[in-house]
């Protein structure tokens, strides 16, 4: 792997991402905001995630990103942060939901191991839940929203975990999936090492999705919750491919196989739910 001149290692790009990102659906003057929030969490991700660094460097690393978003410092080498660290400026939205993030990633660099789901949900609330908190910020919406999209963020950071499972394992050192939930199924972590998935594995990959379905319902009425048209119809399209993916992770291998929507299909998925949703994108009457 290669660091590029920031000393960040380059990783996934928006148009990699399961999800849309910042995309036509959000107002035009705020998708240059939600792409500066991507590129940090990215980079910063890539930090935690650079198999040639030690954890204590990586942390050191995270929190120069801190320093460069709070309170200045040696700026050079964090471009990502002094380009959002702009972006909350203008806009005037909290920097928590971003140093939220590296605390995920401090965790990420310390903590490989998580016994219970609901570990894995606290560790959501860092990892995942921190974007929506962001969005809804950004787009002036009542903080009271947070209860249906922190639902919403722990089922999209699971699906990946899901996808990534055997991945996380071989190149991280890195699992997932409840502990506890793979003892009670009889098996190990090595389970994640062989070359499809097991009768044992897959009843907790099943528990796993249940979770994911359990998270799903709590958020159904998110999109229809929020004053901004744009943001709703961003928020369907996600939920219409998040249960679609949970559909495929359940009928399909992740260790066999990547277990992904094509992009055809995605397309389509976005529009039947976007048609649903009823947002008029060229009326120009919704914000």
């Amino acid at each position: 792997m290669h660091a590029s001149p920031a000393g960040i290692a380059p990783g996934k790009q928006a148009e990699d991402e399961n999800f849309p990102v910042g995309s036509f659906l959000l107002p035009r003057r705020l998708r240059p905001h939600v792409a500066a929030f991507y590129v940090f969490a990215r980079a910063a991700d890539d930090i935690a995630d650079d198999p040639e660094l030690a954890p204590a460097e990586k942390i050191e690393r995270l929190d120069a990103c801190e320093t460069a978003l709070t309170t200045g410092g040696d700026l050079s080498g964090q471009p990502s942060a002094i380009r959002l660290r702009e972006s909350l400026q203008q806009t005037g939205v909290s920097s928590a939901h971003a140093r939220a993030l590296l605390n995920a990633f401090r965790q990420d660099a310390r903590q490989a191991r998580y016994a219970a789901m609901a570990d894995l949900i606290d560790y959501c609330d860092r990892s995942a839940a921190p974007v929506g908190r962001y969005l809804l910020e950004l787009h002036g919406e009542d903080p009271s929203k947070l209860n249906l999209a922190d639902p919403l963020c722990a089922a999209l950071q699971i699906i990946n975990h899901l996808q990534d499972c055997q991945d996380d394992f071989r190149q991280m050192n890195r699992v997932y999936l409840p502990t506890t939930w793979m003892h009670e199924s009889g098996i190990d972590e090595t389970a994640l090492d062989a070359a499809e998935t097991s009768p044992a594995l897959r009843r907790v990959l099943d528990r796993c999705l249940d979770t994911c379905d359990t998270l799903l319902s709590q958020a159904a009425s998110f999109p229809t919750r929020l004053q901004s048209r744009r943001l709703g119809a961003e928020s369907a399209v996600i939920m219409a491919l998040a249960h679609q993916l949970v559909a495929a992770l359940r009928a399909g291998d992740p260790l066999r196989d990547r277990i992904t929507l094509s992009r055809p299909r995605s397309a389509w998925i976005a529009v039947t739910a976007v048609s649903r949703f009823g947002l008029q994108i060229l009326g120009g009457r919704r914000s």
